[in-house]
């Protein structure tokens, strides 16, 4: 599609700046190929745990193509096959499909599984931990059920100063994997100010796909009149985008699902828009938002690259070494 004429009739100077890093991470292009691959080999139905990654558009596809998302696991069928979503689950989670028989295959994205795996360690240490993080998110939740008694969850740096721990020195934090940086900075100050000894992770535990994408955005959102970011409600990546655009700059910025929910008066007076995507949106989408904005005279279209992504994630053992799962095209 070319972007530059849409048949519309242009604006002088109206132009838009297409981020890139965007749309779809490893993780998230791991978790819809492992959806795909087990339709492919196996036929539907085959049972989702919750969403697979935070995108309607996503999830309505492979709906259509035979998945059945559910909430929970008596909603399954016992020795059926069950795909645990991109976010992971508790151990909880996990004993209950073992009890129910279900053929579990796991599309946890590793950066989320190395949290688990963070948390793990520090409960067996005897630490309290504090996990940074949205408290309702499938993720938080998760990481939260591999030692519930001994975490705490904070979303803020209020939640911090009212903290109290069992031992000050033995504390350590982690965190969501899709929060702001800046956001998520400003707490483990406020974290080490109150408690000198607290230990964190190797290495940052939000994820390079957030970080590149917030780094676009901070980049390219003090020229924008607009930044608009494609991703649903319930993505946490995406909504973090829109507050960075704001607080980098941005004259305004709105999170849309597509290009229906775009507003005229948010292009009045725009000479530049920018545009980017969530790591669980689809690039059709974005095709889409261009399209409708050379329609509204913003023709001149340039892709400004902050950062160049080449990671890649292997499929999980129960299909890398099927022959089938090298066919499957991705969206």
């Amino acid at each position: 599609m070319n972007h530059l004429r849409s048949g519309c009739e242009g604006g002088p100077g109206k132009r838009v700046i297409l981020l890139n890093p965007r749309g779809f991470c490893a993780g998230v292009v791991r978790a819809i190929d492992i959806v795909r691959i087990a339709l492919e080999m196996f036929g539907p139905p085959i049972y989702v745990r919750k969403e697979i990654v935070h995108n309607r558009y996503v999830v309505d596809e492979l709906r259509a193509a035979g998945a059945v998302f559910i909430d929970e696991l008596s909603q399954v069928p016992e020795g059926a096959r069950l795909i645990f979503s991109a976010h992971g689950v508790s151990p909880a989670v996990r004993e209950e499909a073992r009890e129910r028989k279900l053929r579990v295959i796991d599309a946890t994205c590793p950066l989320v599984t190395k949290v688990h795996l963070e948390a793990v360690r520090f409960a067996r240490n005897g630490y309290t931990i504090v996990l940074i993080g949205h408290r309702e998110h499938d993720e938080v939740v998760g990481t939260l059920g591999e030692a519930p008694e001994s975490t705490v969850v904070v979303s803020n740096e209020e939640d911090v100063r009212r903290l109290e721990v069992p031992d000050p020195e033995k504390i350590g934090y982690l965190t969501q994997t899709t929060l702001s940086l800046d956001e998520t900075a400003g707490i483990i100050r406020e974290l080490r100010r109150r408690f000198p000894a607290i230990e964190g992770p190797p290495a940052s535990d939000i994820c390079y796909a957030t970080q590149n994408r917030q780094e676009a955005v901070k980049e390219v959102a003090p020229e924008c009149d607009l930044l608009l970011v494609v991703g649903s409600r319930n993505s946490s990546n995406s909504r973090r985008l829109v507050e960075v655009a704001r607080n980098a700059g941005a004259r305004s910025s709105y999170l849309i699902d597509d290009a229906s929910e775009i507003q005229a008066r948010w292009l009045e007076d725009c000479r530049v828009v920018g545009v980017t995507a969530g790591a669980s949106a689809p690039e059709h989408l974005v095709e889409e938002v261009l399209t409708a904005l050379a329609e509204r005279g913003f023709i001149d279209t340039e892709t400004r690259t902050v950062r160049e992504e080449d990671v890649h994630f292997a499929l999980p053992p129960e299909l890398a070494s099927d022959e089938k799962a090298v066919t499957i095209s991705r969206t």
